[in-house]
């Protein structure tokens, strides 16, 4: 998309160079990267890169308008509904397909969004990482809103920490050495000194939550949440065996679980504008469109794309039992522009914001990144491919 910096990382690139990234990637890791890591990061133009900015902020202005949470009351399940909700998510993260429209221009659509944290430290590192090795300049840069390394790492200290010791603040996970994104978990550790747990790990005493180090209890003050609830659902005694988050408990969330339901696929149907596809709940469609190949049939309630249905028929339509949980998407054709050796890949740029607590409105802070030669965006999908994977997008200063 920046053809004189793509022009001259290609011609640049070695098999060596990239060997020597992933190296240093895991030399400041508490284990290796579980997912794979794409060969080259994404270089934008200013002109795209605003095009972003000005569709994110549209999204952004939607979140905040007024009678935002009585619109999404209905995306919290009710069996996973916490209390003590705060007012706003701490986290927003949206996901925009590189797609060409109809004049040709390169622009992004709108996949999906959530109020819920992504690889905010992992990010740091890979962004450093490519520069370092690839001699990537000062030029370019991963951050927004004149933001540096540093001036970022504040943000996030602040969002995540806030007036609290680091100690008191704990990053939580069901399994959290386990999960795949561990390697984010641990890069936060080192960047900010707060302990990473796991679920089992919680400690209930009255209201009050600890956890264990050095044989003694320590009390937590904000759970930095990265639990998605999918992953414990096929258990139904989950809270007989583990402390019951759902519960009032005197502590805060950063960012409150009831966030990741309102600002999520739920919130699809309720936008508009040039860079939104059109997208339905399912129970409020009258007429199916003649053109159901154009369209995706996502259910509202999955991530890391379960589910989704890209080929849909009038057939799968009929045989869902609850269309009150399902959205019908307007396709968006990704355009191949990132330029491989061998041929053009699919992009998806995800924008991350960080909103901490005493703060009007949310900051657009940095981003990742993730190449495609497969049906699908997404590392499980791209398998067998090279120059596919997590990235992250680098513009112009």
């Amino acid at each position: 998309m920046n053809p004189s910096a793509r022009k001259s990382f290609n011609q640049n690139f070695t098999n060596e160079k990239y060997q020597q990234f992933l190296k240093q990637l895991d030399n400041n890791l508490h284990g290796p990267v579980q997912f794979r890591v794409a060969e080259t990061p994404v270089f934008l133009t200013a002109d795209f890169r605003d095009k972003l900015i000005d569709a994110g902020n549209a999204i952004v202005d939607a979140i905040l308008q007024p009678g935002f949470k009585e619109l999404t009351e209905r995306a919290i399940p009710a069996k996973w509904r916490v209390a003590n909700e705060n007012d706003h998510p701490h986290f927003i993260a949206l996901d925009f397909g590189v797609c060409k429209d109809d004049a040709g221009n390169i622009v992004p659509k709108l996949i999906e969004l959530q109020g819920f944290p992504s690889l905010y430290g992992f990010q740091v590192l890979m962004g450093d990482a490519y520069k370092d090795v690839f001699g990537i300049g000062d030029d370019q840069t991963v951050y927004f809103n004149n933001l540096d390394k540093a001036g970022y790492l504040d943000l996030l200290r602040k969002t995540i920490i806030g007036d609290n010791k680091p100690e008191e603040v704990v990053l939580m996970d069901v399994n959290a050495p386990e999960q795949k994104t561990a390697v984010d978990f641990y890069i936060t550790q080192k960047y900010l000194g707060i302990p990473v747990v796991s679920l089992n790990d919680l400690k209930q005493r009255g209201n009050q939550l600890f956890y264990e180090a050095d044989g003694e209890l320590k009390l937590i003050k904000r759970i930095y949440n990265r639990l998605i609830f999918d992953e414990i659902d096929g258990d139904n005694a989950i809270f007989d065996k583990v402390v019951d988050i759902r519960q009032p408990l005197d502590m805060e969330w950063i960012t409150h679980p009831n966030w990741f339901y309102r600002v999520s696929k739920f919130t699809m149907p309720f936008l508009s504008g040039d860079y939104i596809p059109q997208t339905q709940f399912l129970h409020q469609i009258e007429y199916l469109p003649a053109d159901l190949e154009n369209y995706v049939l996502k259910p509202l309630f999955s991530f890391a794309g379960q589910g989704v249905i890209i080929d849909v028929t009038v057939d799968d339509i009929r045989s869902i039992k609850d269309p009150e949980n399902w959205i019908l998407q307007q396709k968006v054709n990704y355009e191949p522009f990132v330029e491989a050796p061998d041929g053009g890949v699919k992009a998806e740029i995800r924008l991350l914001y960080l909103w901490p607590d005493g703060d009007a409105q949310p900051t657009l802070a940095i981003n990742l990144a993730r190449l495609s030669r497969g049906k699908m965006i997404g590392v499980r999908y791209n398998k067998d491919f090279d120059w596919v994977g997590g990235t992250i997008a680098l513009m112009p200063r």
